[in-house]
């Protein structure tokens, strides 16, 4: 059966939240060290809500697997779930703000198989309907060669400071997109 896009429901969310974990764990190999993935996972990475209620966050599954998931945002937060957030969410200006990408995460079994690339390509265009003409992210590292292939540029490393005395280096992305 052929893998399906659709936007993501509350009903995955603890689904999402398994795959978060696996694909930052086992993808993150090479990348960070098992101290900094599993301090990214437990403080900053899982599920932002606010882009579920927002439809904006979607996923691919197959036979009812969710392969991969990542989103959309018109809203400030550039990364981190639920947990990270201390205040409320402001909307941006699609005409003078960048739109973000938010939370993209593969199966690590089913990486480098073109799930993320079709999920950019989807969040563009539903940001580019929006009014957005620019979209930016906080990519971790693992992530930033999808990004570049698709033509996003890093605009500043910049290192997230996590309990433990754990620092983990993320790049922030930018791209036009109208």
């Amino acid at each position: 059966m052929t893998a399906m896009l659709r936007a993501a429901m509350p009903d995955d969310i603890a689904a999402l939240e398994a795959l978060i974990a696996r694909s930052v764990f086992l993808l993150s190999r090479g990348f960070y060290t098992e101290d900094q993935a599993q301090a990214i996972t437990q403080h900053v990475f899982g599920v932002d809500t606010q882009l579920i209620r927002d439809a904006t966050y979607f996923v691919i599954e197959r036979d009812g697997k969710l392969l991969a998931c990542g989103g959309w945002s018109r809203r400030a937060t550039l990364f981190g779930a639920d947990r990270t957030k201390s205040a409320a969410d402001p909307l941006l200006d699609p005409a003078t703000q960048a739109g973000r990408i938010r939370a993209f995460f593969v199966e690590p079994c089913e990486a480098r198989k073109g799930l993320g690339t079709t999920l950019i390509r989807h969040c563009e265009a539903e940001a580019a309907r929006a009014g957005f003409a620019t979209l930016e992210m906080a990519a971790t590292l693992p992530g930033v060669p999808l990004y570049r292939s698709v033509g996003y540029e890093t605009v500043e490393e910049f290192e997230i400071d996590l309990p433990g005395g754990i620092r983990v280096p993320l790049a922030r992305m930018r791209k036009r997109i109208g």
